[in-house]
């Protein structure tokens, strides 16, 4: 069965949720991105190099790395689903380039204000820029329910769980009223709570 090596609340969330969101069957594996090791103590190293998640393992035993690639390809193994729409179309592109701003923009810049030792000035700099960014997306948001419209594709996924990260670090996306109420929608789908509870993110 297909794998999925995570981390609570990492950026491995927005597999998870397409995962069920598509209905395949698979198997979550714990990995400390702190230590590298696995529930059982082996080195997750060995199976990954870059010490990452996620990590697709897929049921022939290739492994697959990147979130806004695991995700596509979750998505083009259940086409119905409209996860992500077809390949050669200009929605695909439009589909891609949002994948591209949310890991480019918005997950490179959370991701600096999770290292330790960072200066303050650093991150307030940081969370200006992020500001700068969301805001843009609010905009973007204006009556639309999702990224592409009235689809929930792989790029909602992505952008709820970076978007999420706000309250750990001191970005409050509060104010950014589309924002705001999109987080809610997103959040209200049952394939997002079960992947939320999984992973112990919801009591």
């Amino acid at each position: 069965m297909t794998k999925l090596y995570y981390s609570p609340g990492a950026c491995s969330l927005s597999p998870h949720i397409v995962l069920r969101e598509a209905g395949l069957p698979f198997t979550l594996v714990l990995a400390s991105t702190k230590t590298k090791k696995l529930a059982d103590g082996s080195d997750y190293l060995a199976i990954n190099p870059k010490g990452q998640v996620p990590l697709l393992e897929l049921d022939d035993g290739q492994r697959l790395t990147e979130g806004p690639a695991i995700v596509q390809y979750i998505a083009d193994q259940v086409p119905a689903s409209g996860l992500a729409p077809a390949f050669g179309t200009m929605a695909r592109y439009r589909l891609m380039e949002w994948l591209n701003f949310i890991t480019s923009e918005l997950h490179k810049g959370f991701g600096a204000l999770f290292t330790p030792g960072m200066p303050e000035e650093a991150k307030t700099m940081a969370r200006a820029r992020l500001i700068d960014r969301l805001t843009w997306v609010d905009g973007q948001l204006a009556g639309k329910t999702w990224l592409m419209g009235e689809d929930f594709t792989v790029a909602d996924a992505y952008l709820f769980t970076v978007a999420g990260w706000g309250k750990y670090v001191g970005v409050d996306i509060a104010p950014l009223a589309n924002l705001s109420a999109y987080m809610g929608r997103v959040a209200k789908r049952p394939a997002v709570q079960e992947a939320l509870k999984a992973e112990g993110l919801l009591k």
